[in-house]
């Protein structure tokens, strides 16, 4: 066998302080305690990432305030410090409803800077059927205290992917991530401008619409711009918002279009928004969920396999395989609701699920391997579900 000669820089001098270092060190190692000299909790870079992402926190109802029949604010205040958020962030609240276990995301209204002054504020419009809007609007009391998970959601405004100039289509209760959005601003927060096409159905309707018009008025930055869609009122638009009356308000040839609102407003703007002919990087939707609703209702049965029990619990095509869960009590890690953030995420051993068009938001190899969002998936047939 051959041998290979190596060279290698240096001196000898060089080798021996090498060895003198290496050596130097060692006793030193030695003579240390086996323990971190710093708790790692005290780290830097620890503090920030709890203080951002808390794994949950507890608050406090400090204020309710009402609006009319349509809708009550909630303000909080935590046992600690907030969570920072950007403004069009959501909290997700963990309730427990009867036997039930559930969590539900809202919009944050209140400015970014409200949380390092310990304070959130959300909205709750009452809906029909809502099984929990209506338990917090007859349930929530000033003093009562609530669980919330940290800030979460990419509705938010970032200078490197969306133009300097915002066109928000505002719908009902989804007026809330803007509302924060122009506080934002205001407060010299966000480096952006907001055109907001706020749709009610009348001006009964319109929420926060006293300080939106003052915002407007005071800072050149943001226009507010009401449409009714059920009302001839002056002063109004009149309609839906949609291609024409963005390009009546459009401050410019290039800027953002963000939504949120109900399920209808989604499904218009599907076909108003390509007449505008934009890039589809400068069109931003708040996730949501269609709500399947079959021409018939079928009950099925689900078999879960939770940490190696089992249990077998009822399921209704018209209901997600989530809403099953929490029917049940079964707690189930889970945030949007909507598909989008996988906390949920599940084995689907056997059976068939439905997930509307636009809702499947699963990697490739989730698609592959069997795995599903409850949150967006609808039982199709008997299934087995293995969770957690």
């Amino acid at each position: 066998m051959s041998k290979k000669k190596f060279s290698v820089n240096g001196t000898f001098k060089d080798s021996v302080n090498t060895i003198k270092f290496l050596t130097e060190r060692k006793k030193f190692i030695d003579s240390t305690e086996a323990v971190l000299p710093t708790r790692t909790d005290d780290f830097g870079v620890n503090k920030v990432a709890k203080s951002l992402h808390p794994k949950q926190q507890k608050l406090v109802i400090s204020k309710i305030e009402e609006h009319g029949n349509l809708a009550k604010s909630y303000y909080f205040k935590g046992e600690t410090e907030l969570a920072y958020f950007k403004a069009g962030q959501y909290l997700t609240f963990k309730l427990g409803i009867g036997n039930s276990v559930v969590t539900r995301s809202y919009s944050i209204a209140s400015s970014p800077a409200s949380a390092l002054n310990g304070e959130y504020q959300i909205t709750v419009k009452r809906i029909a059927d809502g099984f929990v809007s209506d338990y917090i609007l007859d349930n929530w009391s000033v003093g009562d205290e609530v669980i919330a998970f940290a800030p979460e959601g990419n509705m938010t405004y970032c200078s490197l992917r969306d133009a300097e100039n915002i066109v928000a289509i505002a719908g009902g209760s989804g007026i809330t991530p803007f509302l924060s959005l122009a506080r934002a601003i205001d407060q010299g927060d966000e480096d952006c401008a907001l055109t907001l096409l706020y749709g009610c159905r009348t001006s009964d309707e319109i929420l926060f619409k006293e300080e939106l018009d003052s915002l407007s008025e005071k800072n050149e930055k943001i226009n507010v711009v009401y449409v009714l869609s059920h009302s001839d009122e002056e002063g109004y638009e009149k309609g839906f918002v949609g291609a024409d009356i963005i390009k009546k308000y459009a401050p410019s040839e290039v800027y953002s279009i963000f939504v949120c609102g109900p399920g209808g407003m989604y499904k218009f703007l599907e076909t108003e928004l390509p007449k505008l002919e934009k890039e589809r990087k400068y069109i931003r939707f708040e996730v949501f969920s269609s709500g399947k609703k079959a021409e018939e209702s079928k009950e099925f049965n689900i078999t879960v396999i939770n940490r190696g029990n089992e249990s077998v619990i009822k399921a209704n095509s018209n209901e997600t395989v989530l809403c099953a869960f929490e029917r049940a009590g079964i707690e189930v890690p889970a945030r949007c609701h909507t598909g989008e953030c996988g906390f949920c995420r599940s084995k689907l051993v056997s059976g068939k699920v439905y997930i509307p068009e636009g809702e499947d938001k699963r990697r490739i190899a989730d698609m592959q391997f069997n795995f599903i969002h409850p949150c967006c998936s609808y039982p199709e047939s008997d299934l087995v579900i293995r969770i957690n």
